[in-house]
């Protein structure tokens, strides 16, 4: 698989499209004046304690306090407690963290009132983004994550991907880990970790070593709420997760993110900073890589996939629904094959749609009905499998009896939601239509299906202005293209009664064909 990374630099912020075997997969936006990233650590004060939620709210400076539940104090937080006392008031610049005496775990079954007595200030991090009319949500499980490790101060548990098979590379990198490990500190070995040398652990345990002495320095004389740590760009975030062998690409329209992300390549994968270059010609970047394009057919209510068929995506405050509709492509006479073919290419697409739009929470998909468990199984595992690039938790539940599948996304920040409708020219913009530029492929693939289907003489008949497009050129128009490629006689006719995208297609007996 080619993965490819396209930065585009504007007056608004750094849009970042992650591309797979050129296809748009993700899609970021930082904003210039971004605040409260996952990831965040922040010096929070505690305002209030619910007993009955077994939680607290936290004011760390956003418009609404911050929550903050019991389950994600972590079992060390009246060490992280008396730390940040420890640290706000130290005068003495030397502080030894490795010298620090920890304090008891408390129970995972306790109540908040009894560990935040008193609504001290403590060091948080951002677990999730503020989502809608909610606060961020916050933890006190503090992590440093790295490219190959995660360091975790406050235990001293080395833990291993599961991700890694091989029974003795696990072992080989636990006891590698172990030996290099330092006090007060526990490491968590990523999968990017499986096969590296203990010298390349050793660099990014130390660059993280670093950064908690960073922190540490920040947070000498601080005052609640403030930040104390920012997490990397979305850029350099990107690469330290997925940076691999399949990385083919990374273009960027802007020198100075140019020159940062170079330094970050040449710092954590020096033989991978030739992959790296400056768009420096006068067309859009994200319109020369096809972007755009892919942005418009994938963002909206309806989705279209290439057989015909179709997803209708809803959205409500409880959960997301997905409909897959079969559209007007039929693969066989069978109905049973028909639906499976169908329910497995919108399978394929949800799993993209899914990390693309970043939808978390409960997600329903109401596949189209098949009767054979064996099928429904197969569309089940399928789903699965598609997901399995998926960087966000998921779990998928086999299709029940009425047809649905319901699956689980982990759900960090906001929705990506991107408005996919232009203002319809032909009533001055009071209506929406569907965007011109996915006009031309739409037409197409309907004309393939007639195609296909023995229709051999056919009229089209669109507004003047698509008729135009569709004729434009002597010998290379549109329309002669497709002639050509399907063998078919094929004419366009003008019609001023017609919307700008509306189209219509008629057989030899000037009868419309309905699709």
């Amino acid at each position: 698989m080619n993965k490819e990374l396209i930065i585009n630099s504007s007056s608004d912020g750094v849009e970042i499209a992650l591309l797979e075997d050129k296809k748009l997969v993700e899609i970021h936006n930082e904003k210039m004046d971004t605040r409260w990233a996952v990831g965040d650590l922040y010096l929070g004060k505690v305002r209030k304690i619910i007993p009955g939620l077994n939680a607290a709210f936290v004011d760390v400076g956003f418009e609404k306090d911050a929550f903050l539940h019991y389950t994600d104090l972590s079992p060390y937080v009246k060490s992280i407690i008396k730390y940040t006392q420890e640290a706000v008031n130290n005068n003495d610049n030397q502080f030894d963290f490795s010298k620090f005496q920890t304090a008891a775990e408390i129970v995972k079954t306790g109540k908040i009132s009894e560990v935040l007595n008193g609504k001290p200030t403590v060091l948080v991090q951002i677990l999730k983004e503020p989502i809608a009319a909610k606060g961020p949500r916050l933890s006190c499980e503090i992590s440093l994550a790295g490219r190959f490790i995660v360091l975790t101060p406050f235990n001293e548990i080395v833990a291993v991907s599961k991700k890694i098979h091989s029974g003795e590379e696990r072992k080989r990198l636990q006891k590698m880990m172990e030996s290099i490990r330092p006090k007060n500190f526990g490491i968590i070995v990523r999968t990017a970790a499986e096969g590296k040398s203990t010298a390349e652990l050793h660099e990014d345990l130390l660059t993280l070593v670093e950064n908690w002495q960073n922190i540490q320095s920040n947070l000498k004389g601080a005052l609640a709420p403030s930040r104390i740590m920012s997490e990397e760009s979305k850029t350099t975030s990107i690469l330290r997760d997925l940076l691999s062998e399949d990385f083919n690409k990374i273009v960027v329209n802007d020198k100075k993110i140019f020159d940062l992300t170079l330094s970050y390549l040449q710092r954590i994968a020096p033989t991978k900073a030739n992959i790296l270059s400056l768009h420096n010609t006068d067309q859009d970047i994200f319109d020369q890589y096809g972007i755009t394009k892919q942005v418009k057919s994938s963002f909206g209510k309806t989705v279209n996939l290439n057989s015909g068929a179709y997803l209708i995506i809803e959205h409500t405050e409880a959960l997301h629904v997905i409909d897959v509709n079969s559209g007007f492509k039929s693969v066989s006479n069978n109905q049973e094959e028909n639906a499976l073919q169908t329910n497995l290419e919108a399978a394929e697409e949800i799993a993209r749609q899914l990390r693309l739009r970043d939808i978390g929470g409960i997600i329903v998909i109401d596949f189209i009905d098949m009767k054979l468990p064996e099928n429904k199984k197969k569309v089940q595992e399928a789903l699965d499998e598609f997901m399995k690039t998926d960087r966000a938790r998921h779990s998928v539940l086999p299709i029940s009896k009425f047809g649905l599948l319901q699956a689980t996304r982990q759900r960090i920040r906001p929705e990506v939601n991107i408005n996919t409708s232009e203002d319809c020219p032909a009533c001055n913009g009071t209506g929406k239509i569907t965007s011109t530029l996915l006009l031309e492929d739409e037409m197409e693939k309907k004309l393939a299906y007639l195609a296909t289907h023995g229709h051999k003489n056919l009229q089209i008949l669109v507004h003047p202005i698509i008729h135009s497009h569709l004729t434009k050129g002597i010998f290379s128009s549109i329309l002669k293209t497709w002639k050509r490629k399907y063998k078919i006689k094929l004419k366009s006719i003008p019609e001023n009664n017609s919307h700008l995208v509306e189209y219509k297609f008629l057989d030899e007996q000037q009868e419309q064909i309905k699709l």
